[in-house]
């Protein structure tokens, strides 16, 4: 909640004065940057990412005027599209939450020289064994980004080094298959 707090007093310093384009700009800048750091560490829920887009939309449509009750100009979906597709290229918060947390999953194959990396292979996986889809070990925190291995696996290639952190039957080799 501290979050969507934080933009609802954002919203009220918005201007009304700005132009469609300055108010894109407050939106992608402003709006889109203050769930960044939990987005990066944390499994953002849906209802929050609904809460912060209710603010991105009236950052963008209506501006200071947040009882302003007048549609929107375009579906949120046409909004975030990329400008070459007829979008404003408003970053879809589910995505970029997703994207950051597999981040910790090539953090965590590759064993980098991190604490929390070494924790959880020392914690969890100290037998050699490596998580897969079916045995969801750890905290809550671990849990939610082991959801996202299948996606991770279908973007990673392997790179073998010293086999600790490859499956041979299981992982996608050349041609993306196993």
């Amino acid at each position: 909640m501290p979050l969507v707090t934080k933009c609802e007093r954002r919203l009220s310093y918005t201007s009304a004065f700005l132009s469609q384009a300055g108010r894109l700009e407050v939106t992608n800048s402003i709006f889109t940057s203050f769930p960044m750091f939990c987005m990066s560490t944390f499994k953002l829920y849906k209802t929050m990412i609904k809460q912060v887009d209710i603010y991105r939309k009236h950052s963008l449509w209506i501006g200071a005027d947040i009882n302003d009750r007048s549609p929107s100009k375009a579906a949120w979906e046409l909004v975030c599209l990329p400008k070459s597709g007829g979008g404003l290229e408003v970053l879809n918060l589910q995505t970029q939450n997703e994207a950051l947390l597999l981040k910790n999953l090539h953090k965590f194959y590759n064993r980098l020289d991190i604490p929390w990396v070494n924790l959880i292979w020392e914690r969890h996986y100290s037998s050699g064994a490596l998580p897969n889809s079916s045995n969801r070990v750890g905290s809550f925190w671990w849990k939610d980004i082991l959801k996202l291995l299948d996606s991770f696996k279908g973007l990673a290639m392997v790179n073998v080094a010293d086999g600790k952190s490859c499956l041979f039957w299981n992982d996608l080799w050349l041609n993306k298959v196993p």
